[in-house]
């Protein structure tokens, strides 16, 4: 078969399912809005979520679109052959439309017509729910399957773990998935080679999830009246296995961007070469991936910078773990600033925010780099400050305990630290850091989430209630300080609110008082809230607030609080969901006013 390249599989899905009646809606912002589960947007279904529960989309009941994802749970497994932090995401869904057999026959058609995929039927095998508890088989999913010319050899009925989405909660939509593979040999080992056979050849290349019933609170499955489509195809991992590639970095995806690596380093007189050896390879491919993570969180139209928290660590993590693999390759400080440029350009097509936002890059990077080489000073400072103690040691072991502590402290690296030990004479207690490394690991996980695959966005009273009064907030600020106070995020849970604002200083007190105060009079007001459905040049006209500049679907909802929608107190382009009447919210109160970022203040509030 041709190579297909990123581009070209892109355009390719998002014809084919508009073909089938499928509106191309937007790809969101990596940085979900009003969902405190995840730091990042995890999955191409995350931005739907609200409209698979039952909300109308403005744009109908078929959906097409590509989403950019991060996912950070595997961020030390990076540099093998296959993890990466950022990916695409290609899904259509159906909202209450179509369901199996439309769906099933749809990705069959994209895999294997010639007009599309052109995949040979003996390269493919598909997956099945085996049925569990009081949840039957999916023998309507296989029949499907069948009647389309796939074997019975080549259907896995496989368990709960492999072929059931969701909930992640005690209870919501839910319901059995059914998967593609492809073989990645020349052909199957058996007659009854299918996904799960000990070869292990069959790849995931795609994923259709019917959402056909309900899990309530007290445990028991319920039929859903309005049953759902969700699907999903990685462009990265279908591209590496449709060109017959071993690795996503051995992919036109990647060439570039290790290209770039290559040549940076080349002008610092170093020339590490891929595939020049194990721990070559592996500090490019982390380099790679990194660095195009990182762009790709700078130049989200609702960019963080790095920090110590929240998605901003996660940044200044990707951020800092590149340098250090570039001091690796180099023996000095390799800049990422060319390396992000070029995954800038690459990308620039399909993500203009990239092109847009190409300055903030920049600047961010060059920054992070510098504080980054103070924490290396720091660091390298702390350690002469213990070695005198460790040179009594007679044998010449450094305690994990404390080069974790200069880790956790300080950001500095363990292998840096094995280097000054080295120096000196020394070794690193390794399993005891090993030991506290992990601790940390688990810590970090359970406070900022795992990889979105059934969560749901709060959509209880309290979130509602909350959501709704960051729009009167929103408001507040622009009357107070300008209408330079433009929202930079939110963090919505059902005892707070967050929500981040461009202002270059801190709020006086008088400031927060009189936001508190005009938020907390259109609360007595009891204004009621419209929504419309309308065109986004349309809603600007009208006077609407479109956010972050992100790119909108030809259709999109305006939420109005006001006596009318022409005479109202703020007026939003937003996904929703909102309360009726305002009267319902309570008492307005700020908490804390503060910094978030450069730039950007952060106010924390509750409805009392």
């Amino acid at each position: 078969m041709k190579q297909l390249t990123a581009d070209e599989l892109r355009s390719k899905y998002i014809n084919f399912f508009i073909s089938k009646g499928h509106a191309q809606i937007q790809g969101k912002s990596l940085l979900p809005e009003n969902d405190p589960t995840v730091l990042f947007t995890t999955a191409g279904m995350h931005p739907l979520v609200p409209y698979l529960l039952g909300q109308e989309h403005p744009a109908g009941k078929r959906l097409t679109d590509f989403q950019k994802c991060i996912r950070t749970c595997d961020i030390d497994s990076v540099g093998d052959a296959s993890h990466l932090t950022f990916f695409e995401m290609l899904g259509n869904w159906s909202l209450g439309d179509y369901f199996k057999e439309e769906t099933i026959k749809m990705s069959f058609e994209f895999l294997t017509s010639k007009e599309w995929l052109n995949i040979p039927l003996e390269k493919l095998a598909v997956t099945v729910f085996q049925g569990e508890g009081d949840i039957p088989r999916d023998d309507e999913s296989a029949a499907i399957w069948k009647s389309l010319g796939i074997p019975e050899n080549r259907i896995a009925y496989l368990p709960w773990i492999d072929n059931w989405w969701g909930p992640a909660g005690t209870s919501g939509p839910c319901g059995p998935d059914s998967e593609m593979f492809y073989y990645i040999g020349d052909k199957p080992c058996s007659d009854n080679c299918k996904p799960g056979c000990s070869c292990g050849k069959w790849l995931e290349i795609w994923n259709d999830v019917f959402m056909q019933y309900n899990k309530t609170q007290e445990g028991n499955y319920e039929p859903l009246s309005r049953k759902c489509v969700d699907t999903g195809m990685g462009i990265e991992r279908t591209v590496t296995v449709l060109n017959g590639k071993a690795s996503v970095y051995d992919t036109a995806i990647f060439t570039p961007i290790i290209t770039a690596i290559e040549q940076t380093a080349a002008q610092q007189g170093a020339v590490p070469k891929y595939t020049q050896n194990e721990e070559t390879d592996r500090s490019i491919r982390i380099i790679a991936d990194h660095v195009r993570s990182a762009t790709f969180i700078l130049g989200d139209p609702k960019a963080v910078s790095p920090s110590n928290v929240g998605a901003g660590y996660v940044l200044r993590r990707l951020i800092r773990r590149a340098v250090r693999h570039g001091r690796k390759l180099t023996g000095a400080e390799l800049s990422l600033c060319p390396i992000a440029e070029v995954v800038v350009q690459q990308f620039k097509g399909a993500y203009p925010e990239l092109e847009q936002n190409r300055a903030f890059i920049i600047s961010e990077l060059n920054k992070e780099e510098a504080k980054f080489m103070e924490t290396l000073q720091k660091g390298e400072h702390e350690f002469e400050k213990l070695l005198p103690n460790l040179l009594k040691d007679p044998r010449k072991i450094m305690s994990g305990r404390l080069a974790f502590k200069l880790y956790d402290t300080y950001g500095f690296p363990i292998e840096l630290t094995e280097e000054l030990a080295a120096e000196q004479g020394m070794t690193v207690n390794r399993d005891e850091f090993d030991e506290a490394f992990k601790k940390h690991q688990e810590l970090s996980r359970s406070q900022s989430g795992q990889a979105f695959k059934g969560g749901l966005g709060d959509q209880g009273e309290m979130a509602v209630k909350y959501h709704t009064a960051t729009h009167l907030l929103h408001q507040a600020l622009r009357m107070t300080l300008g209408e330079h106070a433009a929202q930079k995020g939110s963090n919505i849970t059902a005892e707070r609110l967050r929500f981040d604002f461009t202002h270059d200083t801190p709020m006086t007190a008088e400031q927060i008082k009189k936001v508190e105060d005009i938020v907390n009079e259109q609360i007595k007001k009891d204004l009621p809230v419209f929504m419309e459905t309308m065109g986004i040049e349309e809603a600007k006209a009208q006077g609407a607030i479109a956010l972050f500049g992100e790119k909108y679907e030809a259709q999109v909802k305006v939420y109005t609080i006001g006596n009318s929608v022409k005479d109202f107190f703020t007026k939003e382009v937003c996904g929703g969901p909102h309360v009726q009447r305002i009267g319902l919210l309570g008492v307005f109160k700020i908490q804390k006013e503060q910094s978030s970022s450069a730039g950007v203040r952060r106010i924390r509030a509750v409805l009392e």
